[in-house]
């Protein structure tokens, strides 16, 4: 593995703090209406695909693995997309939609913190934001009905734990690009 991941650290950072401003936002207006809950998340999709799509071509330069960026950054997007084309959509349709991203989105994030724990330490917080995401997308589905409101502080407590991790292991792998940078080049860290 390259330096690419670890120079690109700052995406990370941006997706978690994306992540934990929407969930303050969830939490401190815990009564928005649907309509508001189905364009915060679509805006949350969208800039998450976007961001991984970004990612994936800049993997794609440096000849490093850039599949799965793909595939979570256009599972954001439709997600985000279908979101935005349908805004009438209904509260049980909105809710398998999100929780089958939340489900997909955790599935690739442990599947990836499983190929990074070979390069660097740290990666339990890659897979346990994927934990989150899997668990939060089992209980929409589990309680689909459960109300807007209920949804709105299940969403804001899942996007502030998965932004929280995802900033803490964008720091991470910034650490580990100052303290390695310089000898895993040389040794051709692949």
């Amino acid at each position: 593995m390259s330096l690419l991941l670890a120079s690109n650290w700052w995406s990370l950072v941006i997706r978690g703090l994306v992540a934990i401003l929407l969930g303050i936002l969830a939490l401190a207006w815990p009564g928005i209406t649907l309509s508001a809950l189905v364009l915060l998340f679509g805006a949350y999709a969208l800039v998450d695909g976007v961001v991984n799509l970004a990612g994936a071509w800049r993997a794609s330069k440096a000849h490093e693995r850039w599949g799965v960026l793909v595939i979570e950054g256009v599972a954001g997007i439709v997600a985000g997309l279908v979101t935005f084309a349908w805004p009438a959509i209904t509260a049980l349709a909105l809710i398998y939609v999100i929780a089958a991203w939340a489900v997909v989105t955790g599935i690739l994030e442990i599947a990836a913190a499983t190929k990074l724990r070979k390069h660097i330490s740290g990666e339990w917080l890659l897979a346990l934001s994927g934990v989150a995401s899997i668990i939060f997308g089992i209980l929409l589905m589990a309680y689909p009905l459960a109300g807007a409101l209920v949804i709105a502080i299940w969403f804001g407590v899942y996007a502030i734990v998965f932004g929280a991790m995802l900033v803490g292991l964008g720091f991470r792998l910034r650490t580990w690009a100052k303290t390695i940078g310089g000898t895993s080049a040389a040794v051709g860290i692949s």
